[in-house]
């Protein structure tokens, strides 16, 4: 499914911050000058810019333009905000990134698993347990909930690639929406097994819940992380 022109501007705009071809604080072109050198609305390039804003890349400065606040971190970055896979996140912190599925069974939702993850007993889902290499080292492990009815056809092979994409580029499916939790846990014996832990004795444990553009939630996904390796951000604005 091709991908919005604004999206496309978004894309470019934010390679180029994230290159220092714009740098920090100092001001994007002017929307004229976008608007000429995309070839597009005004409105798309707003869209492009009010995307940016969202995530932190950009702020508007009432009378002078866009100024660029992105600053690069020395960790890799994960966004609470936004919805993005694991493998998008990494591509963007331009690290090296490896899936490895060691468990991907077919389940039906009894009282344990509903209470965990608020799917409704007698939903089929798929259970997968994935480790996450970045740069060669075994640093998350997720625990993933798929609808099966949603989801469908997922296989070990697939989820080594991208879930996300699959969903969207495939299937069709339109992923909308997420709300996540984050908490700090022991390490479990699973995460002993998979993970380079060194000394730590917690992790860094993300749960989210996302939904499709029906408004039914598709997936349930706890992913633990080795604290020090992410940061983990959000970004607002002060509303009087």
């Amino acid at each position: 499914m091709p991908s919005a022109k604004y999206d496309q501007i978004y894309d470019r705009l934010r390679e180029k911050i994230e290159n220092s071809e714009y740098k920090y604080q100092e001001l994007l072109p002017s929307e004229h000058m976008l608007v000429d050198q995309f070839a597009c609305s005004r409105n798309t390039v707003r869209r492009a810019i009010g995307k940016l804003a969202d995530e932190g890349y950009v702020q508007s400065i009432h009378g002078k333009g866009v100024r660029i606040i992105y600053q690069p971190y020395e960790q890799a970055e994960f966004m609470l905000s936004g919805i993005e896979s694991l493998k998008e996140a990494v591509a963007r912190n331009k690290k090296e990134y490896t899936t490895k599925v060691i468990c991907f069974v077919e389940l039906t939702v009894d009282d344990k698993i509903s209470r965990r993850t608020t799917f409704p007993v007698g939903t089929e889902i798929y259970y997968l347990q994935r480790v996450r290499y970045i740069e060669g080292e075994a640093l998350i492990i997720d625990h993933n909930y798929f609808r099966r009815d949603i989801v469908r056809g997922l296989t070990a092979q697939i989820a080594e690639k991208s879930v996300y994409e699959y969903l969207e580029d495939v299937l069709g499916e339109n992923i909308v929406t997420t709300k996540r939790k984050m908490t700090v846990e022991r390490v479990t014996e699973i995460d002993s097994k998979y993970l380079k832990l060194k000394e730590y004795n917690c992790l860094a444990v993300v749960s989210s819940m996302t939904y499709n553009g029906d408004g039914i939630m598709f997936e349930y996904t706890q992913s633990r992380h080795r604290p020090d390796c992410f940061v983990f951000y959000d970004q607002a604005q002060r509303v009087k």
